[in-house]
């Protein structure tokens, strides 16, 4: 039996056909690059992330810590402290990287994000208002309501996502596009005016509410990887299992999508279905980030954009925006704990820092361009 035949052409956009046999696929040797490069260092900052705090530990004792072997003291500070918060930071960024990737794209606007649809206003009024409940509940049975606080919080950022996502869903799709589906000029807008809403009940909330939960929801809206554990990480880690792959089908489609309506229908894509599951895949993934670690912004805006300038090639880079939305929450991080000695600031505020100007540029960049 002989091996089939392997030949490889060039096609269009720097990709390259590779046949062997009957099987053929299109390659991108850039995106592949990229897709490297963006991994090698998303587990560079991993490692780093595992190495660097109040104590910094060398190569080996973050490997022998991985292990459960050396001092008992590195592998509880490695495994019971810093491993599940990196891994919260990773899986966070993977997802808010692949929410904007997929909003951007379905939006055809690189100043869309799901902060922008409010979906993270969205789950942060949820989380904000189970705070509070929380406090009045756990006062008054005495602390026995702990366990229903662990589990309370994320609950109610999904809940409050799904909420925008719902009421977003809802404003949108009375106007359609050729009776095809969602209006996506029409879907920023009215997340826009969803996250002012959202953002003013918070508000309201944080004043009307009991001080000390005040002041604790307030530093979770800062968004922060201080304090996480095992727990939030199984809730994260199950979520993107199921959604990363859905996410993975779903920009298939989307790249069709970018080609028009009239295109899209003519190869057997229903518009308004597609459009719809996209904007649940992207709520979901986003909602699930924001319960993690609290609204960490600008990322889902800032790793999309890169990607997509990095990558220079067509259709949605999903996998590369995860990617380097897991560098930029990893970076964040480590930024957020060495920037000023013996005190941590929340990674949220690192990225609001780095974020804010860039989407100032953005801004004017696409004014020149118009």
């Amino acid at each position: 039996m002989t091996a089939p035949a392997l030949s490889a052409a060039r096609a269009g956009n720097g990709a390259v056909v590779v046949q062997a046999g009957p099987v053929s696929a299109l390659l991108r040797p850039r995106a592949l690059l990229v897709g490297v490069g963006a991994t090698a260092g998303a587990v560079g900052l991993f490692l780093a992330a595992l190495a660097v705090g109040s104590t910094d530990l060398s190569p080996g004792e973050v490997v022998g810590g991985l292990l459960g072997q050396g001092k008992s003291s590195v592998v509880f500070t490695v495994q019971r402290l810093r491993l599940p918060r990196a891994l919260v930071g990773l899986l966070v960024g993977l997802a808010l990287g692949a929410a904007g990737a997929l909003t951007q794209g379905l939006a055809r606007n690189p100043l869309a994000s799901p902060d922008v649809l409010g979906v993270t206003a969205g789950a942060s009024a949820g989380a904000v208002l189970v705070l509070l409940a929380q406090g009045s509940t756990t006062a008054a049975a005495g602390g026995a309501s702990a366990g229903l606080a662990q589990v309370g919080l994320p609950l109610g950022a999904v809940a409050g996502a799904a909420l925008a996502a719902v009421l977003v869903l809802a404003l949108t799709g009375r106007r359609r596009v050729d009776g095809a589906g969602l209006d996506p000029h029409r879907l920023v807008l009215v997340g826009v005016v969803l996250a002012a809403a959202f953002t003013g009940l918070v508000e309201y909330t944080l004043v009307r509410g009991d001080v000390d939960q005040a002041t604790k929801a307030t530093v979770w809206l800062t968004g922060s990887l201080h304090g996480r554990g095992w727990e939030h990480v199984w809730g994260v880690a199950t979520a993107l299992l199921i959604l990363l792959p859905f996410a993975a089908v779903l920009v298939r489609r989307l790249d069709v999508l970018l080609l028009g309506d009239s295109a899209a229908t003519a190869l057997g894509i229903r518009v308004g279905r597609s459009r719809l599951w996209i904007v649940v895949a992207a709520v979901a993934l986003a909602g699930t980030a924001t319960a993690a670690a609290g609204p960490v912004a600008f990322v889902a805006l800032v790793a999309p954009n890169l990607a997509r300038r990095v990558v220079r090639g067509p259709g949605v880079p999903l996998v590369t925006s995860a990617l380097l939305g897991a560098v930029v929450v990893l970076a964040a991080d480590l930024v957020a704990r060495g920037v000023i000695p013996g005190f941590e600031l929340p990674a949220g505020a690192v990225c609001a820092l780095v974020g804010a100007p860039y989407l100032l540029y953005l801004i004017l960049r696409t004014s020149k361009e118009r």
